[in-house]
């Protein structure tokens, strides 16, 4: 049951984050600095609140106390980030198939993490799964004509944020919390001295800066629902669901934004989707049970014959 909400609650987080090229779209006259300053400051405003409610400051004064889980929350705040301001550039700035790509690229690197961290192992269906997906990806990265640093820095920098959420010993509300409020300090900062440039941090309309403050319950609700999804599944298993979100921001791409669908973006795609069938297929049944249904219909195969 536990794994089965823990999928759950990953499905629904990178479904949010596969739709939110949708929502950053609508700030094309702000710059990616200032919008990730709004991002941080209303994301720490929102779950702030929420802890508030819910009473937990005696709980979130433990956390900082305890200097090992502390220093793992100083770290994904940083990572996260690193990672809201290079996916707010990409998008802004018309690279959300780039974009895509580095979050298809990402689940190796959180499948490696789960092999050499957590000594998670692989079955050969699953193995098969993620050869496919490499391949895949490996074809994408030789046609794209370059390193793409990125894709691979989107990539990289969740993958171990993501490691680091499945270390940290709390809740992930009050983890979120205390990775915003460590950098809150520099994004209050750099919108401080934006006015003093004379530039206003708030726009014209009730309407545009209901968005700005909006960014904090859409950047906070996934992240929550990622967090309780990651100490619930194996890293490998959240690694393959993750490609929910690049697909749904690559078809927003190419269909709602009309960016370029190449033939080699077709071929890609059909090796990682063709991992992601059988590795989807082995996460319900176990290599015994496959085998037995495999038997089972060559049975009747030949006694139809």
């Amino acid at each position: 049951m536990d794994n089965r909400l823990g999928i759950i609650f990953a499905v629904g987080a990178y479904s949010m984050w596969g739709l939110l090229p949708l929502y950053w779209k609508l700030f094309n006259n702000i710059s990616a600095m200032e919008l990730l300053a709004h991002r941080i400051i209303w994301s720490f405003v929102f779950v702030g609140i929420i802890l508030l409610w819910k009473n937990k400051l005696a709980k979130i004064k433990a956390v900082i106390k305890d200097k090992k889980t502390f220093y793992l929350i100083i770290w994904a705040g940083i990572l996260i980030t690193l990672n809201w301001g290079l996916y707010i550039w990409g998008v802004t700035s018309g690279h959300i198939i780039e974009a895509s790509m580095g979050y298809f690229i990402e689940p190796l690197f959180m499948v490696f993490l789960g092999l050499v961290v957590f000594k998670e192992k692989l079955n050969y269906w699953q193995i098969a799964a993620v050869i496919s997906a490499m391949i895949g990806v490996l074809f994408l990265i030789v046609r794209y004509g370059e390193v793409p640093w990125f894709a691979l820095s989107l990539a990289t920098s969740f993958a171990i944020y993501g490691m680091l959420k499945k270390k940290i010993d709390t809740s992930s509300m009050i983890s979120l919390g205390l990775e915003t409020a460590i950098v809150v300090p520099v994004a209050i900062l750099f919108l401080l001295f934006r006015q003093y440039q004379g530039i206003r941090v708030f726009g014209d309309s009730f309407s545009h800066n209901a968005l700005l403050i909006g960014a904090g319950p859409a950047t906070a609700l996934p992240l929550l629902l990622f967090a309780e999804g990651a100490r619930r599944i194996k890293m490998s298993t959240l690694g393959f669901v993750q490609y929910l979100s690049p697909t749904i921001s690559l078809l927003l791409g190419v269909f709602v934004f009309k960016e370029i669908f190449t033939v080699s973006h077709f071929i890609s795609f059909s090796f990682i989707w063709f991992g992601l069938l059988i590795y989807t297929f082995s996460l319900f049944y176990k290599p015994a049970q496959m085998k037995a249904k495999i038997k089972n219909l060559l049975v009747i195969f030949n006694e139809r014959r």
